[in-house]
């Protein structure tokens, strides 16, 4: 079986292998783009995608797609644009609960087999100064919420309700599960 992970994020890449599975990384090229309200729903239509992009180009591969965003005070908070988004994210997570939802899609275009959902994790900020959040910001751009777990040095957030992979962008006891069922199909 020819296993794809449609992403280059190195954490994504680093938690899949640590479950022993062997597989190419062939990130999507897809836009991101998405007109779902809900973050639930948002993040199953883009990981979607994701995985349907690359599977286009590999329908015989296994191909999995995956998307991370944060919920916070009504807004669904993607990847900082710039430095001074990082910052308004920041400012307004500070001190705050949230949630982060990563969808997964498993696909087999040439069997075609598919199955996709969700996981959720809360999160609580630590509550940090004007001057501390200034030095965040920027640090990283490339995450969804403008901060990073499993940066020893980023100490944003002090506690986490559910998976932590999941707050790092990939659910590893929800991939698991999804992967076994999708087999099973």
């Amino acid at each position: 079986m020819r296993l794809v992970l449609a992403s280059k994020s190195p954490r994504r890449i680093a938690l899949l292998k640590e479950q022993g599975m062997k597989f190419e990384i062939i990130p999507s090229q897809s836009p991101e783009r998405s007109d779902k309200k809900r973050p639930a729903a948002r993040v199953k239509d883009l990981a979607v995608q994701k995985a349907f992009d690359v599977a286009q180009k590999y329908p015989d591969a296994v191909v999995i797609g995956a998307d991370t965003l944060v919920y916070c005070k009504g807004e669904i908070i993607g990847k900082p644009k710039d430095r001074a988004d990082a910052l308004r994210i920041l400012k307004k997570l500070n001190g705050s609960w949230q949630s982060v939802y990563t969808g997964m899609c498993v696909l087999c275009l040439a069997e075609q087999k598919m199955l996709f959902g969700h996981d959720v994790s809360k999160c609580k900020a630590r509550r940090l100064s004007d001057e501390e959040l200034e030095n965040l910001a920027g640090k990283h751009m490339d995450k969804a919420g403008a901060y990073a777990v499993q940066d020893k040095d980023d100490m944003f957030i002090e506690r986490i309700v559910g998976s932590r992979t999941n707050v790092v962008g990939f659910p590893v006891e929800f991939f698991q599960k999804l992967f076994k069922e999708f087999l099973a199909l």
